[in-house]
């Protein structure tokens, strides 16, 4: 049986436009603040070539006109380039209009950056909800192939936990797309997170090895792993936010790198695009639980 290849992923955002510092951290003030995104994405960059794993990277809009070198590195090297939206703007904090803004803004610049055409999308915060479903529309209109922003799991933030947990072709009334869901595991009639972030930093890694093996050897499917460029920065500043939310955002980052290096000793990963490229996502007669929502 053949090994499953699964998705390394990358959202390309500095450590201060994280959600989790909405509240305390001004989109005006982000120019004044102590930038590290391009020295944790070269570290991730090495890392890659290192261990010669290609990656998704969902550079967001103010990055790539922040740092277009970054941007053109990052396709130079072989990685696929995709939008993480241009202003880390949680998706049903929006109007479709200002989203439509948003997509579009990003997508020329990144474009404009790596050379080359974005097709996929994945929204801050795993935003699209039942509520925000409309943003699909948006992002078939603006010329994305795929979405990766609907992870199946209850969580306080995002989720829609009966969404399928695999690709599979959405069927909306601007068309159709195919959604990358972020990966779960099945436990009983939940859906546990296993796609990395916060959950890959703050679980055992032993944790995080059974779940996706789980998941290659039973459903034969391959997992969707994301990871921040801040999430490997122990010397980040620290901003004053909750206890619950320094514990997420600040736990255990001067492990995640070595925790990163066994996992891809473990696992096979390429880009979203090539994962799609081996799988087949299910027909849009299977999949219209969002149709017309």
């Amino acid at each position: 049986m053949s090994q499953v290849v699964n998705a390394m992923t990358v959202d390309v955002e500095d450590y201060f436009q994280a959600s989790v510092f909405d509240r305390v951290v001004s989109r005006a003030s982000w120019y004044e603040r102590e930038s590290r995104v391009v020295a944790n994405t070269h570290r991730l960059l090495a890392f890659f070539d290192r261990r010669q794993v290609r990656a998704t990277f969902f550079v967001l809009g103010w990055v790539a006109h922040r740092f277009p070198s970054l941007v053109r590195e990052i396709a130079g090297l072989g990685h696929e380039v995709a939008s993480h939206g241009f202003h880390h703007q949680r998706i049903y904090t929006l109007t479709p209009y200002h989203f439509r803004e948003d997509v579009r803004r990003a997508k020329a610049v990144i474009e404009d950056a790596a050379g080359c055409e974005v097709r996929g999308y994945r929204a801050p915060s795993f935003s699209i909800v039942r509520s925000s479903l409309w943003a699909l529309d948006e992002l078939i209109e603006e010329g994305h192939a795929y979405d990766a922003s609907i992870f199946p799991i209850h969580h306080d933030r995002y989720g829609i936990p009966d969404a399928p947990r695999y690709a599979h072709v959405i069927e909306r009334p601007a068309g159709t797309i195919v959604e990358v869901p972020a990966s779960t595991v099945r436990l009983g009639r939940a859906n546990l997170p296993t796609a990395g972030g916060g959950y890959f930093r703050l679980l055992p890694y032993a944790a995080t090895r059974h779940a996706i093996a789980r998941v290659n050897a039973v459903d034969r499917e391959p997992v969707i792993f994301y990871i921040h460029p801040w999430e490997i920065d122990a010397d980040q500043p620290r901003l004053p936010v909750s206890r619950v939310a320094r514990w997420r955002h600040y736990s255990n980052l001067a492990d995640t790198l070595s925790r990163l290096d066994r996992l891809v000793s473990d696992f096979a990963f390429d880009t979203v695009a090539r994962t799609l490229e081996t799988t087949a996502p299910s027909a849009p007669a299977v999949a219209r639980w969002a149709h017309a929502k």
